[in-house]
This record gives C-alpha cells, structure tokens and sequence, in this order.
C-alpha cells in the first residue's frame, strides 16, 4: 500500500469520498480531512455577520454554482482554516467544496423534502471562490519557495484562450477483458495517471491482459470548462529598463469567459507547475525542468477609475474631499496641483484638469452611447512644455499608456490579431488605446504618425470602440479613452506669416475629434522671458530638496485619490438654464465663422461643428465634476465656453488671414505672383513649393505674397498640393 498516497489519486477523491472510502486511508489522515470537512461545513451554517445574518448560506441558496468566500471571514472565524488553505491550498480547497456541496444538499432537502434523495447524487458541484484584503505579490518575486502555496498578484490579461473541455475523470476500459475504470485527473493543466496494467485476474485458460491495456473512453468521461490567459505585470510595476513578464492562468467552471483581454485583474491562485509539451529540442531531455503557472481560485476585477484593486475610500478621506469640493476656489486649487513645475500656460493646465476628470457618459435608450471623455491636442513650438504635461498626465491618471507618434502602428494603438505558436489559433492582443480602457492615452510627436495609423485611432477617439475584422476574427473592443496628444507644425516651429491651415497640418476629420485644440507659442517677451528663466533655475536648484519631494508626492497621490472620488461618485447634468446659454453661444460661434469665411473667402481650418457643441458640454460637465456638484450651473457652461475660445477658436482664427487687410497694390502684387507661376509650371506638371518660391524670391516678389497667390489659387482648384503640401500640382 505505499503508494496509496500519490498526490493526485489521493487528492481527486476526496470529492466523492465523504465518508465511506475513508477506511482504507491512514487513519490519521483520515481524521484531520473529516474535521477539516466538518469545520468548512460549520463556517457556511453558521458564520454571521451582524445580527441573525448568514451571509454563505444565503448565498448558497441564491447561487448554488460557486461561494464567494473571503479569508477575513475564515480568519475571524477560525484561524487556522486560512493558514491551512494557504500553505496547502491543493488538498484543502476541494474538501472546502465538498463541504459545501454537503451543506447545500441539506439546506436544499429542507426546501424540497420528498427530492433528498435525488440531490444527494450530485453533491461535487460548487465552486470555492476566494477572495482577501492582503497585498499582492510582485510577478516577478514568485519563485520556487511559492510552489502549489496560495499567492495573490495583479496585472493585465493580454490574451485569453477560447475555452476547451478539460476531463475531471477519464474513464478507461481494457482491451482484452473489456473492464472499465474511473482514473481522476489532476485539477489546472496537469494530466490523468494511468495505471500500466489491469488488475483482472485471469481465469483458467483465460489470456493475461498485456502491460498497457487501456483505452480511453472520452464520451464516458466527465469535463468541466477551461479557459487559459496571458497575464503581464501592470505597466507601473515594470522596473526601469527591463521588460515586463508574463504568466499563464488557468481558470475552470464558472470563472471561465469572465475576464477580456486588456481588463486589470487582482487575482488568487494556487501557484503551479506543469510539463510543457511543445517545449523546444534542448530542454526535451530535461525532466525535472517544469514551466509555472497559476490556477486561479478568485477573480477581482480592478474597477475602471483604479489599477490598485477596487477604490475603497475611507470616511475621513471623503469627508475631506467634501470639504475640498466645497470651497469657493476648489478649481483653481485643482488647476494649481497640476503640473506645477512648468510655469504659465494656465488655460492648458485647466484643459488638462477638465480632460483628468471627464465628463458623463451617456446611454440613450435606442443604444447609442455618447462619450464622456475629453480629447486635447497641444500643437506648437518646441520647448513649450508640451512633452512635461504629457509624462505628468500619465503619473497622475489612475490609468494611462504613453506612446510616441513615430513608434506607433496602427496594430500598436487598436489591436493586433497574433498566432498562436502552440495551437496555431489566431487570438487578439489589445493595443494601447485597449489597455488604456477608462484612463487617458498620451500620444507624443502626433504629427509624424503615418497617416495611415492615425485613421486607425479615428473610431476610437468618438464612437469609443475599435471594430477589428481580421483572420477571421469579427469583434468590437472597448476604449473608452481620453486621448492627449501633442504635435508640432510641418515647419518645426509655429510660422505666423502662414495661414492656419499650413500650421495645422492634420486633416479636418481628426481634428474635429479633439474638443480643445490649443496653439502654444514660445512667444519672446523681455519681461516674461525673465520670470520664465527665474522659475526653471529655482526647480533646478530645489530639486534635490528632501521636504519638498514628499509633499508633492503627497499632494500627486491625493489628487490621484479624488480623482477616482470623483469619476466614480459624479456624474453631473446640464441645468436648463445653462441648455438655453449653450445654445445661444453655440449658434453665434457658427455665424460669426460663416461670417469669416464669407470676408476671407476661406473656410477655416478648424471646423466648428455639432461635435463642437458637444466638447462644450462635456467640458461644463467636467467642471461640475470638480466640484462634485451633479448640475453643471451657467457659471460652468459661460466657464467651458471660455476654455473653447481661447483653445479651438483662437486657432482657428490664427496665423495670416486677420493680419492682411488687402490693398490694391496688394492685390496687383498677387496678381503678378500668380502669373509668374502660372509661367513656371505647365498644366500636369508639378515642382517643389520650395523651389518655386525661392525662384520667385530672387526675381524680387515677396515671400508672403507669393504664399498667398498659392493659397488663393489652391481654393479657386486651380492647383492641389501633393505629398503633405510639399509638391505643387497644376491641374488644368
């Protein structure tokens, strides 16, 4: 009998064998899994929480599939069942469920009497969830000291099988004597043991059954769900310069097709190991060699405002978030927090905050949804800061992926559709506006993006989900993100004497998804510069300073904090006053560009359209956020409207077209201008618009002027640009 005890038979048993296979055990074995079983069936019936409330047998009632337990609870109640659980979560958990099974058996007789019998045949059908309040583990300090120990870590699914049938008992029969047999298999990614030879004794004359006589019987057998995942450490785990790990998850039964690739998950788990079998030529020959992974016994999904498990927020720190909303100048204190070391530029930093804190989402009740959430775009010059907002963004959104323009793709950003090595199955892998599904995407250097991969963005950016139809793969994902991006103009620099359309150089369908665009400029000022160099050698000098450090961390992580308050507390409306107000405004906005465009003959680069209105109203929203009232007042709406006019009209309205009023001698100039072009370019042909200029030039016409007989006729169709406004066509 000295191999009685192999792990998995012993273990896979203990299910069916409630009492009557326990004689053949040690008796000593026997007894702790008894009392063991006795004391998990003790803490369903009789743990209460307040007053005549048991919460696990409620909820036995209500969901006889799966029990939700939570270690505290055991820990309260008996202190040794957790410590038990977590050095050998193996051999304890399916007692636990089988205790389980038992007490619902009986709480399941006393509704139903005269069906006792009949449920007492299933008794193996409730699954152990667990959950706890400890701390997780980092991923990569899980080593061998953890192995088959309960562990608890977090990170980000980054792919998820489909699910497949994974046999609890293989039933076996023998070819020469045609005898069954039920073999258990080991739980998670472990296989059956099957025995060499079949313990028929022969009769008289009878064949001995040969070695290895089993064949497997798969209708027989009984299967549960499986499912495995690809978990990666979360991005701020990661440490400086080394990439981040993955693991692999199995789930079973009811935990399987929970989780979506690109969700944030804290989990429990048994820590594992198994035989790879597609394992590479130089590793075949080593057997002690075992790959880990974790079988999951609990899920909790990190909600959508946090990365650090559900946002529990003690009293006093919503009290003091109350008495912060309340105070009359709560915006500009929140405007002050962010971003402090950079100087100036108040209206980004008030964008900024209105793009942390979001507006409402809505759902109408014909399933459209409209978003919530602020798109901002920086353009200018360089050395304006507009890289140091968009670190800062990222440090201080309770989730947020930073991304650069020029190592960006399309499938980088949406979602890349990959093949498996193993299975040789396609599955998706979410991109960066995926995995930043209700946080903020900081995209740098947006203007060097190929034009192709910004389209890709286009759809995210106002529907809020990304539609893939790719190796036969025909989904919609979420990303419900904001999206910061800063861009310089084609020139490098912020060029007044062109129109704004030359600066703006991004097409009108992405621009008109952004609710504020704002034009920053390194404007030369003697008496600004002065304060500006000031500041920078103070930050550079007090840099090092111990007491400073702690408080603006203090202060990053308490604005972190209300942050989440907030977008998980608020969710504020329009009042009717400030409706009427919004539409007022939004009306004269689109007469007074209508009136611009009827004057300068040109459309203005920036369209003012319905989207517009409704950044306006998120905007409003979002300062009602901030104080954490549910109306957005006019004081909000006349604030918004405010932000928008300095941000999006102001560039639509900037560069050349407001300075030149034009003079006849002008307008003989220009003349001129344009038929010496027409001269230098035939019909069909093209040239560079440098050149063209610079010939120009030295014949003695002025620069300015000879961009602006280009532009007067690129809108009479008489010439088009080609290759991002480098090449100048003449069409005939």
């Amino acid at each position: 009998m000295s191999g009685w005890d192999e792990g998995a038979v012993y273990y896979s048993d203990q299910a069916l064998a409630g009492d009557d296979g326990a004689g053949a055990r040690g008796e000593s074995g026997t007894d702790s899994n008894h009392t063991l079983i006795q004391k998990f069936k003790e803490f369903i019936r009789n743990f209460e929480t307040t007053n005549n409330v048991f919460p696990y047998r409620e909820s036995l009632i209500h969901n006889p599939k799966f029990l939700l337990v939570d270690m505290g609870d055991l820990d309260t109640f008996d202190s040794e069942l957790p410590a038990k659980l977590r050095s050998n979560p193996a051999d304890v958990l399916p007692l636990f469920e089988t205790a389980a099974a038992q007490v619902l058996v009986n709480l399941k007789t006393k509704v139903a009497g005269d069906t006792g019998d009949m449920e007492d045949q299933t008794p193996g059908d409730v699954q152990i969830l667990l959950t706890s309040k400890e701390d997780p583990v980092s991923m990569r300090s899980l080593g061998a000291q953890y192995i088959s120990k309960l562990v608890k870590i977090a990170g980000i699914t980054i792919a998820a099988s489909r699910t497949k049938a994974k046999a609890t008992y293989v039933t076996l029969i023998c070819k020469n004597c045609k005898k069954g047999k039920q073999v258990p298999c080991r739980p998670g990614l472990g296989g059956a043991i099957v025995p060499r030879s079949c313990d028929h004794v022969p009769q008289p004359g009878e064949e001995p059954c040969p070695i290895d006589p089993w064949l497997v019987v798969p209708d027989k057998s009984r299967y549960v769900d499986q499912q495995t995942l690809k978990m990666q450490e979360n991005p701020e785990d990661v440490p400086t310069g080394e990439l981040p790990r993955n693991l692999l998850l199995s789930l079973d039964r009811h935990l399987v097709q929970t989780v979506v690739p690109g969700s944030r998950l804290t989990i429990m788990g048994i820590f594992s190991i198994y035989q790879a079998s597609n394992s590479n030529t130089s590793n075949k020959g080593a057997v002690a060699i075992r790959q880990p992974y974790i079988r999951v016994v609990g899920i909790e999904e990190t909600n959508e405002t946090n990365s650090r498990g559900p946002a529990a927020f003690t009293q006093d720190e919503i009290e003091e978030f109350k008495k912060f909303a309340a105070e009359p100048d709560a915006y500009k204190n929140i405007c002050s927090m962010i971003a402090p070391s950079i100087f100036g530029h108040d209206d980004v930093k008030k964008a900024v905050a209105c793009l942390l804190f979001g507006g409402s989402r809505k759902n109408l009740p014909d399933g459209v949804r409209l978003r919530g959430d602020i798109n901002v775009l920086l353009l200018g010059d360089p050395s304006t800061a507009k890289s140091q907002f968009l670190k800062f963004v990222e440090k201080t959104a309770p989730i947020a992926v930073y991304t650069s323009g020029k190592g960006s793709s399309a499938a980088g950003l949406t979602a890349s559709v990959i093949q498996d090595s193993g299975t040789r199955e396609f599955y998706l892998e979410g991109g960066a506006m995926v995995l930043a599904d209700g946080g903020v995407v900081c995209i740098d250097e947006f203007d060097k993006m190929r034009p192709e991969d910004r389209v890709a963005i286009h759809e995210a950016m106002e529907q809020q989900t990304i539609s893939i139809a790719k190796a036969g793969i025909t989904t919609v994902l979420n990303s419900r993100t904001s999206v910061l991006a800063a861009a310089n103009p084609p020139s490098g620099r912020y060029d007044d004497l062109k129109t704004a359309q030359d600066n703006i150089d991004l097409q009108t369908t992405i621009l008109s998804r952004f609710d504020l665009i704002f034009i920053v400029k390194d404007v030369r000022m003697y008496s600004q510069d002065k304060i500006i160099a000031n500041h920078i050698i103070k930050v550079h000098k007090s840099a090092g300073g111990r007491m400073g450090e702690s408080r603006t961390l203090k202060e990053e992580n308490w604005l972190k904090r209300y942050l989440q308050y907030c977008r998980t507390q608020c969710h504020p409306r329009l009042s009717e006053s400030a409706t009427t107000l919004l539409q007022n405004h939004y009306v004269k906005i689109r007469q007074d560009m209508r009136q611009q465009a009827n004057e300068t003959g040109e459309a203005a680069a920036i369209p003012i359209t319905v989207r517009q209105l409704e950044a306006i109203v998120r905007l409003s929203e979002a300062l009602a956020k901030m104080k954490l009232s549910h109306l957005a007042t006019e004081e909000n709406v006349q604030e918004a409207v405010r932000l928008f006019t300095v941000s999006t009209m102001d560039a639509a309205k900037s560069g050349i077209n407001q300075q030149i009023n034009l003079t006849p001698d002008m307008a003989n100039e220009i003349k001129q201008a344009e038929t010496q072009i027409k001269r230098r370019i035939g019909i069909g042909n093209h040239i560079s618009e440098r050149r063209l200029i610079d010939d120009l030039s030295r014949m003695g016409m002025n620069e300015s002027i000879v961009r602006r007989a280009l532009i007067i006729m690129h809108q009479r169709d008489e010439i088009e640009y080609k290759r991002e406004r480098r090449v100048v066509f003449r069409k005939a």
